[in-house]
């Protein structure tokens, strides 16, 4: 069967992390072939998606709104992505976004009458698991896409279908689909989870859509086969069906410049950023940022600043209002110690940028030693593939299960606190701080592990005929794969 002839459907969950993802891995797609792929979405993130593609338009790519009316189900007006919801109303926009459904059947319909035939596949999102039964009504394939990695994906799915901390008293639990010796811990759960009994709205939504996505015909995960053994061994076992590693899919494979990867302005001009690490001497440089939809609480923050203060280690802290603000709004110097910023603008010793920052250019500068991350999976994977280890301060979804994973399987990561509910201390802080950013010892150990990594994940991407990546390989069977 010929690929210019056949057509795949993609729908990603309705967030940045998902979406960068979803085009990344529609690029991957079509780089080898010439499928015509069809992104379908909501109008608000169909416009994003085409702002973010104007500069290298691709004539097999199509993007494709559904109907979406946010207000009908509570929330606020244009509130179409999880970056611009508040926190309590996530679950509910889960929920909304179950109506999406037969507008997808209606555009599905659309292309089996003009082609004749239904699209060659759908690939859905894992919590769009709804589609897997779309696809099946149509008599073509169904593929869930995982944006995260495959450790994280596992535990995350088993923890929500089976509330293991429910059925124990005890801090430590046991999560089925992990060796029986494994523990995960209660502050590893983020609260919406920690308190999910089944009837709430976060287990209503995430518990069916789980199930669901595990009937898929296979599955593509964001990761690599080397860097995750234990990870894929596990996934594989649970959901029982292929699994094709294709990453590491990186913003920048989306085709997106990095204010579109975004969907933000850069709090400072690229220039000035890099002229500031350059003048840093190698792996020195500790950068910190919390992803596009978090932030810390102000106890929290000021802990933070006055431990990286006393650590005298040349910073970059990409800095949002604290937790219980609008993240999106000014920052205030109150948040931060009395005299923070002018001390490191004289000092040069550290850079605070305001909402958002460059991260790969940050993060493969040679200046960089180390990033203190909430652990999101794209930070994780733009942090190792330029050989960067991890301090982890993970916040919500599957980043305590990331974090878990890259100290104790992985070895570059080291976790200072988790959640914004934790205490924190000026001292921890420091102490973390001078032991990653140390030129011997477990830094010194950490970076080079990093680098390793970076190896593996820049082999897997291998083109060369005669010795073909992982990655490669596996998007090569998956494709054949989906044509059989």
């Amino acid at each position: 069967m010929e690929t210019e002839k056949c057509h795949i459907v993609m729908v990603p969950f309705m967030a940045h992390g998902h979406l960068i993802p979803f085009l990344a891995l529609a690029r991957q797609i079509l780089q080898n072939s010439s499928f015509s792929i069809t992104i379908a979405n909501t109008p608000l993130n169909i416009h994003y998606l085409q702002s973010a593609i104007s500069s290298s338009p691709s004539p097999n790519l199509h993007l494709a709104p559904l109907p979406f009316h946010p207000t009908i189900h509570g929330l606020p007006p244009n509130t179409e992505n999880a970056e611009k919801v508040p926190p309590p109303l996530l679950a509910d926009l889960g929920l909304a976004s179950l109506t999406l459904q037969p507008h997808l059947r209606a555009l599905i319909s659309t292309i089996t009458q003009q082609e004749a035939r239904p699209p060659l596949c759908i690939i859905y999102d894992v919590f769009f698991g709804w589609v897997s039964d779309v696809a099946k009504s149509f008599g073509t394939k169904s593929i869930c896409f995982t944006t995260c990695g495959a450790y994280g994906t596992i535990a995350y799915m088993s923890i929500w279908l089976n509330l293991p901390h429910r059925k124990t008293d005890s801090d430590e639990f046991y999560v089925p689909g992990f060796p029986q010796h494994y523990r995960f811990h209660r502050t590893q759960l983020h609260r919406f989870l920690r308190r999910a009994d089944g009837t709430d709205a976060w287990s209503r939504f995430f518990q069916p859509q789980i199930a669901l996505s595990m009937n898929s015909d296979a599955w593509i995960c964001n990761t690599v086969e080397e860097i995750e053994p234990l990870g894929l061994q596990l996934l594989r076992k649970f959901i029982d069906s292929p699994v094709y590693c294709i990453g590491p899919l990186l913003p920048t494979d989306s085709g997106m410049n990095s204010k579109h990867r975004s969907g933000k302005e850069s709090g400072i001009p690229l220039e000035d950023c890099l002229q500031w690490l350059n003048l840093n001497p190698k792996s020195s440089v500790l950068y910190i940022s919390f992803g596009s939809q978090n932030s810390i609480s102000e106890t929290q923050m000021m802990a933070l600043a006055e431990g990286l203060e006393e650590s005298k280690k040349p910073f970059i802290w990409v800095i949002r209002p604290p937790l219980g603000f609008d993240i999106n709004g000014d920052f205030k110097a109150e948040w931060l110690p009395l005299g923070f910023e002018d001390r490191i603008r004289e000092s040069k010793r550290g850079l605070v940028i305001p909402k958002w920052g460059p991260q790969l250019e940050i993060l493969s500068h040679e200046s960089i030693g180390a990033f203190l991350s909430h652990c999101g999976w794209n930070s994780v994977l733009e942090s190792l593939s330029n050989g960067v280890p991890i301090i982890g301060w993970p916040l919500g979804a599957e980043q305590a299960y990331n974090s878990k994973m890259l100290e104790e399987e992985m070895g570059v990561g080291v976790e200072l606190t988790r959640t914004v509910e934790s205490v924190v201390t000026r001292e921890k802080v420091k102490k973390v701080i001078e032991m990653v950013m140390e030129e011997e010892g477990r830094g010194k150990e950490m970076r080079k592990k990093a680098k390793e990594i970076a190896e593996m994940m820049r082999k897997a991407k291998r083109e060369e005929e005669e010795e073909k990546g992982s990655s490669v390989r596996a998007m090569h069977d998956f494709v054949t794969t989906i044509l059989s």
